[in-house]
């Protein structure tokens, strides 16, 4: 089976710092993997350079087996990405705003706007649809930039931080959202430094530290091979971090 996503040794510089160091990973069709790191672990590099906003200074990104960088049109439209802070058009209302993102993946018309209304009813966008998108709130826009990656359906879905700034109620529509997709087949890859998220959703979880991949595998495998019970003490044995005893000298 072709991998949805794959990373073949890729690196990037940013001068004499090498932000990303070699990092080699692959994810299928309907698998959900989690991308984790502390900050300026190499997450959102790694993520624009798999979604071709970043040329990396050696290797591929390839999706569904297209290269991101030398055949950027086949693989840009069989994705959808949301980043970490959406940066949208905020004089245009909500349903323009899908309508246009569906008219730039190519959409019919009158399948755009048919996807438009859906999601914005699915979000609860809906009585919101005809107001500014400036005048939303973070979390709106969350939801209108996720809704915006899910016009086209897309086979491959990169989040970067996907419930930053959301309520209870919609943290968890998101995750029953992803849960969908991935039983539809889809690939879902998303950075996210609330653990027990990943711990619950995920099937296999990648571990990122100073820009190199220190662990990768499924919950179970990390803790054969790691030792620990949570999620939390495995990423913690691996990335380093004060503990309790340190905590308490400093405080002291």
């Amino acid at each position: 089976m072709t991998p949805a996503i794959e990373a073949r040794a890729l690196s990037k510089r940013f001068g004499a710092h090498e932000a990303v160091k070699q990092v080699s990973f692959h994810v299928q069709p309907g698998e959900i993997v989690g991308f984790l790191g502390p900050n300026g672990a190499g997450k959102s590099t790694t993520i624009r350079m798999l979604t071709g906003l970043l040329q990396p200074t050696s290797g591929e990104a390839l999706i569904l087996g297209y290269d991101v960088q030398r055949q950027p049109k086949e693989a840009k439209a069989r994705f959808g990405y949301v980043p970490d802070t959406p940066n949208l058009y905020g004089k245009l209302n909500g349903f323009e705003f899908l309508r246009f993102m569906g008219r730039l993946y190519r959409l019919p018309p009158d399948q755009a706007e048919r996807r438009a209304t859906e999601l914005l009813r699915l979000f609860d966008l809906t009585d919101a649809a005809a107001d500014l998108i400036e005048g939303y709130s973070h979390g709106m826009q969350q939801k209108t930039a996720l809704a915006g990656a899910l016009i086209h359906d897309p086979p491959v879905l990169f989040l970067d931080e996907p419930t930053v700034g959301l309520d209870p109620r919609s943290a968890r529509l998101i995750k029953d959202l992803l849960a969908h997709l991935r039983d539809r087949g889809t690939a879902v890859f998303f950075s996210t430094h609330i653990l027990e998220i990943a711990e619950r959703m995920c099937d296999r979880v990648i571990i990122i530290n100073d820009g190199a991949i220190v662990a990768a595998g499924t919950l179970a495998e990390l803790r054969a091979r790691q030792g620990g019970e949570s999620l939390e003490d495995i990423f913690l044995s691996l990335t380093g971090g004060a503990d309790y005893a340190e905590i308490a000298s400093v405080l002291a």
